[in-house]
């Protein structure tokens, strides 16, 4: 029987391999790379003596903190991997300007981890990209669905709703299309697998793949821990 119902086992295996090994990349990295880069010695210092931490363990801190950032930047990757193995779906990889295909579903999306990946005027350019896949009566994705994804909404609230980011240059805000829309991850997740928890179900999911793969188990307080983040993320 399968992990989870919509994607079979080795997709979502190599999707969660392939995120694990960026997460053991990236702070390898940083740590051959630590004394390299220009650190601020002063809010080293004040870090150290404010939180009570001895210098070791401000450098574990640290590592982690700049390998953090790297890893963010391929949380997204990884919801596009999952989605793309979904049945009906096409992962476009990178380089795209969209992430996700469904002719099935007469679908494309975008898929950003979070609410803040994408900022200011950069929304208004992704609206006026998503536009020109499906508006002009060339495109082969006229008649679509465009979709910006945010994983992790900026409130706990699903919402599938027009995307009308402000448009700077004119002062207003994007013209509504209703072909245009911006959904959060769980929201996305039930309209791509036909299943409310599939989300909340790959989560619950991911400690008992990862323990298989890096061969240590997660301890229950911390799972209880993540469990708690997750109800804070979507509610």
């Amino acid at each position: 029987m399968p992990k989870l119902k919509w994607i079979n086992d080795q997709d979502l295996n190599d999707a969660v391999t392939k995120i694990l090994t960026v997460a053991q990349k990236s702070k390898a990295n940083v740590k051959s790379k630590f004394y390299k880069n220009v650190l601020d010695p002063f809010s080293a210092m004040i870090q150290i003596c404010g939180y009570d931490i001895d210098y070791e363990e401000w450098v574990l801190s640290e590592e982690t903190r700049q390998a953090q950032k790297t890893l963010q930047n391929h949380i997204g990757n990884f919801h596009q991997n999952i989605l793309g193995s979904v049945q009906g779906w096409n992962n476009q990889r990178t380089g795209k300007i969209i992430d996700l295909v469904s002719e099935e579903k007469k679908i494309i999306a975008e898929v950003k981890n979070k609410h803040n990946t994408v900022t200011g005027g950069k929304l208004s350019d992704l609206y006026y990209d998503l536009d020109k896949l499906v508006s002009p009566k060339t495109s082969i994705y006229k008649g679509y669905t465009a979709y910006y994804v945010t994983v992790i909404p900026k409130v706990p609230i699903r919402s599938n709703i027009p995307f009308i980011p402000s448009d700077k240059s004119k002062g207003a805000k994007c013209p509504i299309n209703e072909k245009i829309r911006i959904i959060d991850g769980a929201s996305f997740y039930e309209l791509v697998t036909g299943d409310k928890n599939a989300l909340f179900d790959l989560f619950n999911v991911l400690p008992e793949i990862i323990s298989d793969i890096i061969g240590k188990p997660i301890d229950e307080m911390g799972r209880e821990g993540l469990t708690k983040f997750f109800g804070l993320a979507y509610g």
